[in-house]
């Protein structure tokens, strides 16, 4: 049914209720008889868009994950590294903040579903296949932070994620004031320029602790002034 124009403006305002909803009451309390009376339509027709909540909570999920990654589709091979980089992470955090109450409810079924967790987990995998392109782009022009690429972009997705789940649930860190959104999106981007657009020196630990085996001359200044 939501093939037709009808029938896209129907789960259109499902998947708007509910993200009103979700604010409102939170995601676990969110019922669909909720969901449907904030759509104006009826409970029945949920049915005809949605087995159940989970699986609205996933396709809002890849509003976000869609939102976030043409964002950086774009900007991949173009212009400089380091604005791309900022432009990457300020589509994550503001999105994050728009799909406030879905990221909070995907993380608490994360934790409560198998099945859910294994779909978030494939999920994530996008971001992570998207920062390796990055990594390899970089080497290709003769960075080497020494570390594995892949364990790598899955340490910059979790600081992504860690980051705006303390400022935006968690209520920050003791001690530390609140960063305006500039700030944090600037902080964001810098460690993640500054770790894939560097060539660690010839004595450095590799991700095991050993001395990296095939040191690669260090090209490039380890922190840019344009990031500083």
């Amino acid at each position: 049914m939501a093939n037709t124009p009808k029938g896209r403006r129907t789960e259109a305002a499902f998947l708007e209720a509910a993200r009103k909803v979700f604010a409102e009451k939170g995601y676990f309390n969110t019922k669909i008889s909720d969901i449907a009376e904030a759509a104006g339509r009826s409970a029945g027709s949920f049915y005809n868009y949605y087995d159940n909540k989970e699986e609205l909570l996933e396709a809002l999920l890849g509003q976000f994950s869609s939102e976030v990654q043409g964002t950086t589709a774009r900007l991949h091979h173009k212009g400089d590294p380091y604005e791309n980089i900022v432009e990457a992470v300020r589509a994550y955090w503001s999105g994050y903040r728009k799909y406030l109450p879905e990221m909070i409810g995907v993380f608490q079924m994360s934790m409560t579903d198998p099945e859910y967790a294994l779909k978030w987990r494939r999920n994530r995998a996008a971001g992570v296949r998207s920062i390796v392109d990055g990594i390899v782009r970089a080497r290709s022009e003769g960075y080497d932070p020494g570390l594995d690429t892949e364990v790598l972009a899955s340490a910059l997705v979790s600081t992504l994620e860690s980051f705006c789940w303390v400022w935006m649930v968690g209520g920050g860190d003791e001690g530390v004031p609140a960063p305006d959104d500039e700030t944090a999106i600037r902080t964001l981007a810098a460690i993640w320029y500054r770790t894939v657009f560097f060539t660690a020196p010839d004595d450095a630990p590799d991700g095991n602790g050993r001395q990296r085996q095939t040191a690669q001359p260090a090209l490039h200044a380890a922190t840019p002034a344009r990031v500083s």
